[in-house]
């Protein structure tokens, strides 16, 4: 095995978090501030309002695996619900105030935001041997500050989010754009994550060996895929790369 590169998944792989995207706190705040800014939806209309619009979003995508895009379904409520107050405010205002709520929805939803044990002990002794990337299902309003929140951002180039791209994983060009940005072949690279349809499963389509992280999120099984390696511990990841435990 001629492992030149390595790429990971990041939440549920590298970052142990936990958010509930449904919590009814999300769109009250969200409410109170749309009132400020001339825009009148109970929370309850507004969450139910959210979710169609990200379904709507999903089911005209014309990908296979489609990814929804968080500003643009606040961008979408308030052109909806705009009043005459509202379009009298700042452009710049208007202009910001969907990657606002974006933001905040998600720092509302979530309860936990931390690493996984070693990941950062690991990362500091394969930083120097090779290149690393991240391929991430994720939105592109938080995906790189989340990164940066648990001191990870310095580590991966390229960073591939699939909210830059309105496609998710197992889609095998979100792969080829990490293999490109590391300018390496898919057998010479070995691919990290937790979830075996999205990360494994995607993965092998793409060509890259495997390592299942056996973490306390992400599906477990999918119609017989089985990983090149499986780990529950970081510090075996090392062991696979041929590589010493300081």
């Amino acid at each position: 095995m001629d492992i030149r590169a390595v790429a990971f998944d990041a939440n549920g792989t590298l970052i142990r978090i936990l958010t509930d995207d449904g919590d009814e706190q999300i769109f009250r705040a969200a409410a109170h501030f749309l009132t400020y800014q001339g825009i009148d939806i109970h929370r309850h209309e507004l969450r139910d309002l959210y979710f169609q619009i990200m379904k709507e979003q999903l089911r005209t995508s014309p990908e296979r695996y489609p990814e929804f895009d968080a500003v643009g379904i606040w961008r979408s409520i308030i052109k909806d619900h705009k009043t005459d107050f509202t379009r009298a405010l700042p452009a710049d205002k208007l202009r910001q105030m969907p990657l606002f709520l974006a933001e905040m929805s998600r720092g509302i939803s979530r309860r936990r935001l931390g690493l996984y044990p070693y990941v950062r002990e690991v990362l500091d002794i394969l930083y120097d041997r090779c290149p690393l990337a991240i391929i991430t299902d994720a939105q592109s309003t938080y995906a790189r500050s989340e990164l940066h929140k648990v001191g990870l951002l310095g580590y991966f180039d390229p960073i591939i989010v699939s909210g830059d791209h309105g496609y998710r994983k197992p889609d095998r060009r979100l792969f080829q754009l990490a293999l490109d940005g590391m300018a390496t072949a898919a057998e010479n690279a070995l691919y990290v994550g937790n979830d075996m349809y999205r990360d494994i499963y995607g993965a092998q389509e793409a060509g890259l060996t495997t390592v299942m992280f056996d973490s306390d999120q992400g599906e477990k099984s999918y119609q017989g895929c089985a990983p090149d390696y499986t780990i529950t511990d970081f510090r075996d990841l090392l062991q696979i790369l041929g590589l010493p435990w300081p």
